[in-house]
């Protein structure tokens, strides 16, 4: 029993915990961070000011995770995020492909709570730094308020990842808030005074179909006149969610402490919204309806951005900028919106997308006057038309996940955060990023710790690619369609492909690479043609006279034409694909971008696939072979198609495909790394968007690995992760491993990106 008594020094439990790296805020970002030190040895704490992880991902906002795959609606093949951010939405879509929210909030913190090297404290706000010195944290105050516990965390790092950069503002880090003049760094995006300085917040809401009649009265505090809000006409009675992204207000106010009156003014406009759809007389078709969910707090998109010693512009993004210390990417459109939100006449969002995806440099993941703090989410150095891209979240995570792994080094090397940079550890940094998946474009992983780099590799069958094998069917040619092949250097070999007319029609064909290396914008014509084309079926040889001065992607472009249907097929290979000049909407994708003249963007167009079951390749045989698929590939430092599959794929035909990899001398091994195709070319969106299978198609299921008597060294059956550890539970010493995989169906043919072998 606990009397109360009448002392007058009660205070709340204090508990002190010590760490090597602090993470402030559980968003993705967060999320991602912590795993990333944790797993490189790091003893971490992750503080988080709400009930559950993944913030404005998480079942409290529910908004869609995604980067630079930008809901296949941009240009950026093969572009989602690697590391944990990858590791996250590869198990979702297997675990939840439904894409429940509250489901998602439990794979995070399951992933979380596996690492025992995580301290996690939910419901605990910080709201106090304490100083060693003026440019140096020494310990964070928080407060837990479900369990009255206030905490003092104390480490030689951190990290601000709370999305509003508590940490940096109460450590005096330098920051900004609004946007940047156009004089300043020469940004033509810059928006004006009438635009706006900041993004405002979004609040959601769900409905539910009950199958009954469901009556509807709003709360009083409910926008009554609806058609204040300009695009009123635009609400439906299907639409919910991330859909209603543009439900958005507070450009004009304080994006920090005015959050609350914001959110009243959200949920003023969703409960109105809701009336309007449901007592208007409108909305039939919502008769049965009822508002299921609406978010208690609204997605924040922009507040604080932080200083590093480096800020990323407009330009780094447009035009593709390098930096000799990359370690992550981004490739979302730079989508600005307009200030006063829902209530604005201009359209909800700006977005104006690159040619491709662009490096974001170590030097803008931590502060430049803070010592040991290190920027992570949104809140990274970069100006407010580059955080116009840099902010989503795959984008946010994935830097973080630079940051962490920074941080270990940090710790190893006994050393702050600039120092990595000016200490010239950024290579150790970026290599130790590679080896656990993450891409950083243009850099292929230099690993000479890698065994693998030192063996004789013999594969059983390497495809060599003359065309699919197997039956075809016919669809219209509708939409202007490419085939995107990896070509090697050299002549273009004759193709033949199939088309079916329906009477004497001409059929546009054009050859196109891209002006960059690495990208997957067509903007280069090197060859077009017009082709005659009888009624019935046409077997057409195509013959072209361009060379190639590298290894490379080519388009293979079909123009539309209604009175065509091309032959497709249902077998998918590893780094080939069909792409489409079509419209995706939600990404401000008009199958052409044409910027005005005055802004510093491009103008292009969008050749995207589309999502399976549909985007099938093309019949197209290519009669001198495509010899780009060898096992050669699994040691040259990129995990994904870039300008090649960069892949081992066997043969179709292959009845037990597998690799042999032989040393001169017996070579001792602790643990193996493999990395399959988890296709990097799908967004999967974590919320509302549902998918079309579970398993990535072209991921290697399962596969045996066996030392040189034979044994086996380990089996996997039921793989559907992209990146697979194999610790061995003692060390092994050998002259050979043998790696057995089995085709993934028999529409695809088994692939593997990297094979490495570690002492």
């Amino acid at each position: 029993m606990i009397t109360s008594g009448t002392t007058g020094d009660r205070a709340f439990p204090t508990v002190d915990i010590n760490a090597d790296l602090v993470i402030t805020g559980g968003g993705l970002s967060g999320v991602c961070g912590a795993i990333t030190a944790a797993r490189q040895g790091l003893k971490v704490v992750l503080v988080q000011d709400r009930p559950v992880l993944g913030g404005n991902a998480s079942s409290e906002v529910r908004l869609w995770i995604l980067g630079a795959t930008s809901h296949m609606g941009n240009n950026n093949r093969w572009a989602r995020e690697g590391g944990l951010v990858n590791e996250i939405l590869v198990e979702n879509t297997f675990r939840n492909p439904e894409s429940n929210p509250v489901i998602f909030d439990m794979i995070l913190l399951d992933k979380v709570t596996q690492e025992p090297n995580i301290t996690l404290l939910l419901n605990t706000a910080v709201y106090a730094v304490e100083k060693k010195d003026e440019a140096t944290i020494g310990a964070l105050k928080a407060f837990c308020s479900q369990n009255q516990t206030t905490y003092t965390l104390t480490a030689p790092l951190f990290c601000d990842a709370s999305g509003d950069g508590v940490v940096g503002f109460l450590s005096g880090a330098a920051f900004r808030m609004g946007a940047e003049s156009r004089e300043e760094f020469g940004e033509k995006f810059a928006p004006s005074a009438e635009y706006g300085e900041l993004l405002g917040h979004s609040l959601y809401f769900y409905s539910k179909d009950t199958g009954r009649p469901v009556k509807y009265t709003p709360p009083a505090f409910a926008l009554h006149d609806i058609t204040t809000i300009p695009r009123f006409k635009s609400f439906n009675a299907g639409d919910f969610g991330c859909k209603l992204w543009w439900i958005e207000y507070g450009g004009r106010l304080d994006t920090v402490h005015d959050t609350e009156k914001i959110k009243w003014e959200l949920w003023k406009v969703v409960y109105g919204v809701w009336d309007y759809i449901k007592n208007s007389g409108n909305f039939p078709e919502a008769e049965t309806l009822t508002l299921e969910w609406v978010g208690m707090i609204p997605g924040k998109r922009e507040s604080r951005r932080f200083e590093g010693d480096y800020m990323m512009v407009q330009q780094d993004i447009i035009e593709q900028r390098t930096h000799a210390d990359a370690v992550a990417f981004g490739g979302w459109s730079v989508d600005l919106h307009p200030a006063d939100g829902v209530f604005s006449e201009k359209p909800g969002c700006n977005q104006w997308h690159s040619k491709g995806i662009y490096q974001i440099p170590y030097r803008s993941l931590y502060s430049r006057n803070i010592r040991n703090l290190f920027l992570g989410g949104r809140i990274i150095s970069a100006s407010h038309v580059a955080f116009a891209s840099t902010r989503v979240m795959a984008t946010a995570a994935y830097a973080t996940q630079a940051a962490a792994m920074a941080a270990a080094i940090c710790k190893e090397q006994q050393v702050l955060p600039a120092d990595v940079f000016h200490k010239g550890l950024v290579p150790m940094l970026q290599k130790r990023l590679q080896q656990t998946g993450q891409h950083i474009p243009g850099l292929p992983l230099q690993d000479k710790e890698d065994l693998v780099q030192t063996a004789t590799i013999e594969a059983s069958s390497e495809l060599v690619f003359t065309g699919f094998p197997g039956t075809t069917f016919t669809q219209p040619l509708q939409l202007s369609v490419a085939q995107l092949l990896p070509l090697p250097k050299g002549s273009i070999g004759p193709m033949v492909f199939h088309a079916d007319a329906t009477e004497a029609t001409t059929l546009e064909v054009e050859l196109r690479i891209t002006s960059r290396k690495g990208n997957h914008t067509p903007d280069v014509t090197l060859e077009k043609q017009f082709i005659a084309l009888q009624p019935g079926r046409n077997c057409v040889p195509l013959s072209f006279n361009a060379v190639l001065d590298d290894n490379r992607y080519a388009f293979i472009i079909f123009q539309k034409n209604p009175l065509v249907q091309l032959h497709r097929t249902h077998k998918r290979l590893t780094g080939v694909l069909s792409v489409f000049n079509t419209v995706n909407k939600a990404v401000s994708n008009y199958g052409k971008q044409t910027p005005p003249e005055d802004i510093g963007m491009e103008a292009f167009e969008f050749w995207c696939p589309q999502r399976r079951p549909e985007g099938h390749n093309i019949d197209l045989k290519y009669e001198a072979g495509i010899p780009l698929f060898q096992a050669e590939n699994i040691r040259n430092g990129t995990d994904r198609p870039v300008g090649s599959p960069n892949a081992w794929v066997a043969d179709w035909a292959d009845p037990a495909p597998q690799l042999a990899l032989r040393w001169d001398a017996p070579v001792t091994i602790h643990h193996i790394d493999l990395f399959f195709d988890g296709d990097y070319d799908h967004p999967m969106e974590s919320v509302l968007m549902t998918h079309p299978e579970t398993v990535m198609p072209f991921c290697v299921r399962n596969y045996r690995i066996k030392d040189a008597a034979g044994h086996v060294l380990a089996e996997v059956t039921g793989n559907y992760q992209t990146h697979n550890r194999i610790r061995l539970s003692q060390p092994l010493t050998t002259d050979q491993l043998i790696l057995e995989v089995e085709h993934p169906s028999a529409d695809i043919p088994a692939a593997v990106f990297a094979v490495r072998c570690y002492e």
